[in-house]
């Protein structure tokens, strides 16, 4: 009996934190975000009177942010297990929690389908521009198709911002700080955690 119990006195205590996001995750994560950003400003700020020298800038980010699509798809569908991104019929009912709510799944998909709206018509149009990797040939496509490829462009950069505002929002509301927290160190407390299962099944929104 006292071997057993040195040894249980040798096991240690349950940690007051887990683990929320790989560091992997957390790099991507802000990554992207710092694209997102740069492709905002470098696309905008011309169109309301701030004047640089914008193109190369957004074109190259453009390709970064490609690259970290990419990247994602093939960690989501052969690394990572794509059901914990997908919602269950319990989860909609708030029966069953998991380690994302189903508003944010809903972010993360609406947010997925805009950046890869941006990304496939930001490519074709590097053929309008003159690069180092590609030959200048705005005769590729008609005038109607560039009309449809700019349009498509426009609207998803349009509803990228408006995400982003919300996502940004959400995140700083105070109940909303652990997500902040824990995209930041990885961490959460299980206190938080508690407290987020039961916010979700009460049918509070956590979208960020």
């Amino acid at each position: 009996m006292a071997v057993a119990a040195e040894r249980i006195q040798e096991l240690p205590q349950r940690s007051e934190t887990i683990q929320r996001h790989a560091g992997i995750d957390r790099a991507f994560h802000w990554l992207t975000a710092a694209c997102v950003l740069i492709l905002m400003a470098t696309g905008l700020l011309p169109h309301v009177g701030v004047h640089f020298e914008w193109l190369s800038l957004h074109w190259v980010t453009g390709l970064a942010l490609s690259a970290l699509v990419i990247f994602h798809l093939v960690r989501s569908l052969v690394w990572k297990n794509i059901r914990t991104i997908w919602f269950s019929v319990a989860e909609l009912r708030a029966h069953t929690v998991g380690k994302y709510s189903v508003a944010q799944k809903l972010m993360h998909h609406a947010m997925s389908l805009i950046v890869l709206a941006t990304v496939i018509t930001g490519l074709l149009m590097l053929k309008k521009i003159s690069t180092p990797l590609l030959v200048r040939d705005p005769y590729v496509f008609s005038l109607p198709t560039w009309g449809y490829i700019y349009v498509v462009h426009g609207l998803a950069a349009v509803a990228a911002i408006t995400l982003v505002m919300a996502h940004v929002y959400f995140g700083l509301l105070p109940q909303n700080r652990m997500y902040l927290r824990a995209m930041v160190s990885g961490w959460m407390r299980r206190g938080d955690q508690r407290a987020r299962v039961a916010g979700i099944r009460s049918g509070e929104t956590h979208l960020t």
